[in-house]
């Protein structure tokens, strides 16, 4: 019997070493596109995507701004994008972004209801356990193991590998912060309490399961607004989520942590977030091109590297 048991613990151990084997794979981020008429920004949108379908990545991630800023949120428009997305051949897992409903608005944009735009949003471009894409990815939604959170379909988590992705609804213009704005004030705080959920059951997850890597991604550029020391004032929408909540749990985890965002359409790939005023060393931000640039970022990650994190654009003339 002890012999048996013997055997038994090497075989768990070994089925353990197995499961938690570094791996090396690549995805592909974007955002903060198409920006422009489709005769001519969709016309290279769409060959963008088919140079991300030709590099066969394991999924991709859209992280918000399908339309520019300027442009109708029309129901024609809702369709084009996603018919977009239906272009990807493998998964892609899309999170919004302000231009999509918050902004939704202005007079140059239709003045929408944004509210029953983000209502329309989640009808058309979220699943409750599937991706987007030809090829779509098991996900899990807040909206689905969150009761509480029941509405929030748009904030996935996936595992790849060892790695941990997570999507979070944080959205450029100060994350529609309007204190003045009873209505937009609900709204906002609602959201916000259902990203702090989010961020620490994702934290929590990634502990149970011993992953080494976390890829969180959405819209916004904090960095925008953050002062020097890297502190977000509470008189900004993302002093709760970021600040108070992300970047604490961040300094305790173990492993690498990689921020994808878009919103300031510059590409960037840097060690830029602080928390009490130094650097953490194992967050990585990526900031995607877009706008008036028609490119994308291929990220290979070597899980247990001390840098696990390599970048390259994709771009289209």
């Amino acid at each position: 019997m002890k012999k048996m048991s013997r055997y038994l613990l090497l075989c768990a151990l070994l089925i353990s070493a197995v499961c938690t084997r570094a791996e090396t794979f690549s995805f592909v981020a974007l955002g903060d596109l198409p920006y422009g008429s489709d005769d001519t920004a969709g016309v290279k949108y769409r060959a963008l995507i088919a140079q991300i379908n030709a590099l066969n990545p394991e999924f991709s991630i859209h992280v918000g701004d399908f339309k520019a800023g300027s442009a109708r949120c029309s129901d024609e428009e809702f369709a084009r994008q996603r018919k977009h997305f239906d272009l990807f051949k493998g998964a892609v897992i899309y999170t919004p972004g302000d231009n999509d409903w918050t902004d939704c608005g202005r007079r140059s944009n239709g003045s929408y209801d944004p509210l029953e735009r983000l209502t329309t949003l989640r009808a058309q471009f979220f699943k409750p356990t599937m991706s987007l894409g030809q090829t779509p990815l098991s996900v899990v939604t807040q909206a689905k193991v969150m009761p509480d959170f029941s509405t929030y379909i748009e904030n996935q988590r996936w595992r790849f590998a060892n790695t941990l992705f997570s999507t979070l609804h944080i959205v450029g213009s100060d994350n529609r912060f309007a204190p003045n704005s009873v209505d937009a004030e609900k709204e906002f705080v609602a959201r916000e309490q259902a990203n702090i959920a989010w961020i620490k059951e994702t934290f929590r997850v990634a502990a149970s399961q011993n992953v080494q890597t976390l890829i969180f991604a959405f819209q916004a550029d904090v960095l925008r607004v953050m002062s020097r020391s890297g502190t977000l004032a509470e008189t900004t929408g993302y002093h709760a989520t970021i600040e108070k909540t992300l970047m604490p749990l961040a300094k305790g985890f173990k492993g690498a942590i990689l921020i994808v965002h878009g919103d300031s359409h510059t590409f960037k790939f840097d060690q830029a977030f602080l928390f009490e005023s130094q650097v953490l060393k194992n967050v990585y931000r990526l900031e995607v091109p877009g706008a008036s640039t028609t490119a994308a970022v291929s990220v290979t990650i070597q899980e247990g590297n001390e840098k696990p994190f390599s970048v390259k654009e994709i771009s289209v003339p």
